[in-house]
């Protein structure tokens, strides 16, 4: 913790942003009118990046569960009561289909406990309303429906369900769980847009990396053998697949998988991207070659397909495989304006 904040008594809404990674829940929670007073992140090269485009927040860089709520809430000049959004979104890899072998091994991962953090920031800042992010399966685990009982019991008003960001102004398939949950009313989800937007929205207009004056669309692909490079030229453009190839051109562990169809395809400009993941500067790792051009999607174009702003920055010093974490583990900035913006306004109404 670095300073004390005399609270401002504004019209905006005050939020603090728990696990606050490199920054897209405070991009959203901005977004959305909202005030970040402070943030909780123990990472070191997210706490950077969110240093880097969120001067204006207190950031905690520790590990939460380290962290004095109550010496963090009076950091921040708040008495209980006085926040009005308490948001976060504890590390889901403990939760993931994946890391569980699609659900046939119980999952201990350590982090699973991080998801109790929340109720006891709840209960030392008494917030107006709580957010909570995180991936689907989570809202089958016992944790999860202990804390939705226990925040009943407190008095909150909950709404959640699973959403896919694509219909919510994010150009990416992206299914996750959101929580909302009042003091006063049982707040609404943020409807779903009508029409998604599209890769070519996204990243079309953007000028060929190496040489475009955005350090972090120049960074460099690592280098690959000519075998490699001619097959990432064979596939098709435009959402062609490693399945459209020949099969004497099909690589050998390939013709042997059923699954992970996606890797080493191309999204296709005129539909949502694949899932943003920590893999999405390597092709082997899922559809993340360009639609038209011979390579992996560079990290300014994963930041936008993640709906970052053209302009936050990353420090690229620390390597495109530390970046590429930082922005698959991120939650799109957009889908948690839509959300955040139900709040805001559901809280205006508490104040007139």
């Amino acid at each position: 913790m670095t300073k004390t904040l005399t609270h401002d008594h504004s019209d905006a809404p005050s939020a603090v942003d728990l696990f606050a990674g490199c920054g897209g829940l405070t991009v959203g929670l901005k977004r959305a009118g909202f005030r970040v007073l402070g943030a909780i992140e123990l990472d070191s090269v997210a706490a950077e990046t969110y240093r880097l485009n969120h001067s204006d927040v207190t950031l905690c860089e520790a590990d939460i569960q380290r962290v004095s709520a109550k010496a963090f809430r009076e950091e921040l000049g708040l008495d209980k009561g006085e926040l009005d959004l308490l948001a976060g979104c504890p590390p889901c890899q403990g939760f993931s289909t994946l890391r569980t072998r699609n659900g046939g091994r119980r999952n201990r991962d350590p982090r699973n406990k991080l998801i109790s953090e929340m109720l006891r920031f709840v209960d030392e800042f008494e917030p107006k309303a709580i957010m909570m992010e995180n991936v689907p399966r989570l809202q089958e685990h016992t944790l999860f429906k202990d804390l939705c009982k226990a925040l009943r019991s407190r008095g909150y008003k909950l709404n959640f369900d699973v959403k896919d960001a694509a219909q919510y102004g994010v150009p990416q398939r992206r299914r996750r769980l959101i929580l909302i949950g009042s003091k006063t009313s049982t707040i609404p989800l943020a409807d779903p847009s009508a029409a998604s937007l599209t890769v070519r929205s996204a990243i079309g207009a953007l000028p060929r990396p190496g040489e475009s004056g955005d350090t972090l669309h120049d960074l460099p692909e690592r280098v690959r053998s000519e075998r490699m490079r001619q097959l990432i030229r064979d596939i098709p453009k435009d959402g062609g697949s490693r399945s459209d190839l020949p099969e004497d051109r099909q690589l050998p562990c390939h013709k042997r998988s059923d699954g992970f169809r996606d890797v080493y395809g191309r999204m296709a400009w005129d539909s949502v991207s694949p899932t943003i993941t920590s893999g999405c500067f390597n092709p082997s790792k899922g559809r993340f070659l360009h639609p038209e051009q011979d390579r992996a999607i560079t990290m300014r174009e994963a930041a936008l397909l993640q709906s970052f702003p053209k302009g936050y920055r990353f420090p690229v010093a620390r390597g495109k495989q530390a970046i590429a974490l930082m922005i698959g583990n991120a939650l799109p900035p957009e889908f948690i304006r839509r959300h955040a913006t139900t709040i805001a306004l559901a809280l205006a109404k508490t104040r007139t």
